[in-house]
């Protein structure tokens, strides 16, 4: 049976929980927005750390009242991001922030999107085990994701982001993990 045909056998929560896992640790993210229409171009370095967040833990309960489930205990695991970011060329003061990711089914939740405080959902799938994309809409915009984990120490990741169902900006990244969390640090 083909490595292709094993994933699709996977659930998309089994595939997430794998995924989740395989992420866990800090990274060091080198980023570009290009703004379509405008030919702008922003650079964007940030740290980002990864945490596991396990069935029942007291972030899930949290992510899962914020989206109004009944059963509280409904997200299978999921992931806490936490970021400081530099914009070069611009204010020396770096921006910080964190989100909550949650699995249930084919729907990831979290707790805001890209570009709102409020929580949003997901469309989930695996192209292959090591390649996550994300559909999100919301205000009328439109967010295609995809993160894929290359080798232990990177991953790409790219966003498209379509207004009025035009594409406004693509953000590409190339992220390299400086370490794991269990303290080690990884060769730089």
């Amino acid at each position: 049976m083909s490595f292709l045909s094993n994933a699709a056998e996977l659930s998309t929560e089994a595939l997430a929980e794998t995924f989740f896992r395989d992420t866990v640790g800090d990274w060091r993210s080198e980023r570009r927005y290009y703004t379509l229409k405008s030919g702008a171009i922003q650079e964007v370095i940030s740290l980002i750390s990864v945490q596991y967040l396990t069935y029942g833990c007291e972030e899930l309960l949290h992510l899962a009242k914020l989206h109004q489930f009944v059963k509280l205990d409904s997200l299978v695991c999921g992931a806490q991001v936490t970021w400081e970011s530099q914009y070069p060329g611009r204010s020396n003061k770096p921006v910080s922030g964190s989100t909550m990711f949650g699995i249930k089914g084919d729907v990831l939740y979290r707790d805001r999107g890209f570009a709102t405080p409020k929580p949003v959902t997901a469309i989930c799938t695996f192209r292959d085990p090591k390649t996550m994309t994300l559909y999100t809409e919301y205000n009328d915009s439109s967010f295609e994701e995809e993160v894929k984990l290359i080798g232990s120490q990177y991953r790409t990741r790219q966003s498209i982001i379509k207004r009025a169902g035009e594409e406004q900006m693509i953000g590409q990244y190339l992220e390299k993990r400086i370490r794991h969390h269990d303290g080690l640090d990884l060769p730089r």
